[in-house]
C-alpha cells in the first residue's frame, strides 16, 4: 500500500467513524447525565444539534486519562487555550470524579446510538470483530488520549464495543495529528489558522472555538507570514505544502490500523457510514464536520 492509498483509506476511515463516534460531544443522553452529576445543561441547539457544555466537554472526555489536573487535559486536547480549559476542568472535579464522568459519557453515547439505531444493528459483531483488530496492533506511546481509552473496560454490548473501539482509533488520530503539526513546529494558534485556509475556510472562524483573542491570533498570523507559509491571508505554496505534510504525517501513523483491517476494509467503511448517516439524519451529530470540510477543499 502506496502513502497516496494509505492516505485515501485513513481519511475516508475517520469520516466514516466521525459522526458514529464523535456524537457523544452532542448526545441528549450523555448531557443528562452530566446535569445529574451537577453540571450545567446544553446551551441549546443548533440546527437541531444539541450542543455541548464545555466544562463537561473537557472533564468527560479528560476522564479518559484519569483525575488529571486541567494543565494534563489542556496538553493532551492541544488545541484550546489552557485559560479555558483550566478552570473548567478544576470545576469538573468539584463536582465528580473520573469514573463516574467517564461511565456518564459512555452510558450516554451507547444510549443515543441504541435509541437512533436500535440495540443490535445489523453487521455489528462483524464490525466489532474488525475494529477490535484494528486498534489491537496500536501502540499508546506519545499517545495520552488514546492510552486512556486503552485503560478502559470494554462494553459488555456489540453496539457499546464498536462504540468504545471507535473511540479508541479517533483519539489515536487525533493523538496522531497533534504529533505531526508539533514535529511541523507549529502551535495551537499557527495550526487553528493553517486548518482554516486548508479547509477554504476564513480565517479565525472556526478556531475561533478554541477559545484564543485576537491577540494570540494576530501575533500567530505574524510568525506564520515570517516563516512564508501565509501571505495576505493565503496560502504560500509553502505553506500549503507544510500543511499536507501534516496530514499525510497523520495518515501515515495509521498504516498499522488499516493494514490491521485489511479485506474488511469496504464492508466496515460502508457499514459505519451507514450508520454515522442515520446519527446525522437524526441530529446526533452536526450536517458537517471536519472530515466534510477537507473533504470539500480538496475538490476546489
Amino acid at each position: 500500500m502506496n502513502s497516496t492509498e494509505l492516505s485515501t483509506k485513513a481519511r475516508a476511515l475517520g469520516a466514516a467513524l466521525e459522526p458514529f463516534v464523535g456524537q457523544v460531544y452532542f448526545s441528549p443522553e450523555c448531557h443528562d447525565n452530566y446535569v445529574a452529576l451537577g453540571f450545567q445543561p446544553s446551551p441549546g441547539l443548533m440546527n437541531g444539534v444539541t450542543m455541548p457544555e464545555m466544562v463537561s466537554y473537557f472533564t468527560s472526555r479528560g476522564s479518559l486519562m484519569g483525575q488529571v489536573s486541567g494543565e494534563v487535559v489542556a496538553a493532551a486536547f492541544a488545541v484550546f487555550n489552557p485559560l479555558v480549559v483550566i478552570p473548567a476542568v478544576t470545576t469538573g472535579w468539584t463536582l465528580t470524579d473520573a469514573p463516574t464522568i467517564c461511565d456518564a459519557r459512555r452510558r450516554g453515547a451507547i444510549s443515543q446510538l441504541e435509541r437512533i439505531l436500535g440495540a443490535k444493528p445489523g453487521g455489528i459483531a462483524d464490525a466489532r470483530a474488525v475494529l477490535e483488530r484494528a486498534v489491537a496492533v496500536l501502540r499508546p506511546e506519545g499517545r495520552p488520549l488514546f492510552a486512556g481509552a486503552l485503560s478502559q473496560s470494554i462494553p459488555d454490548t456489540d453496539l457499546g464495543a464498536v462504540w468504545h473501539y471507535g473511540d479508541m482509533l479517533r483519539e489515536f488520530r487525533g493523538d496522531a495529528h497533534t504529533a505531526a503539526w508539533i514535529s511541523a513546529g507549529l502551535d495551537a494558534t499557527e495550526i487553528g489558522l493553517l486548518t482554516e485556509l486548508f479547509w477554504g475556510l476564513p480565517l479565525k472562524s472556526y478556531s475561533r472555538t478554541r477559545a484564543w483573542s485576537e491577540d494570540d491570533y494576530a501575533a500567530a498570523l505574524q510568525r506564520l507570514e515570517s516563516r512564508g507559509l501565509v501571505k495576505d491571508g493565503a496560502f504560500t505554496s509553502a505553506g500549503r505544502e507544510l500543511r499536507e505534510q501534516v496530514e499525510t504525517h497523520t495518515d501515515g501513523q495509521m498504516r498499522g490500523a488499516i493494514d490491521a483491517i485489511g479485506d474488511g476494509y469496504s464492508r466496515l467503511i460502508d457499514q459505519l457510514s451507514a450508520w454515522s448517516a442515520a446519527v446525522r439524519t437524526l441530529k446526533g451529530y452536526p450536517e458537517s464536520g471536519p472530515h466534510e470540510l477537507a473533504e470539500a477543499a480538496s475538490k476546489r
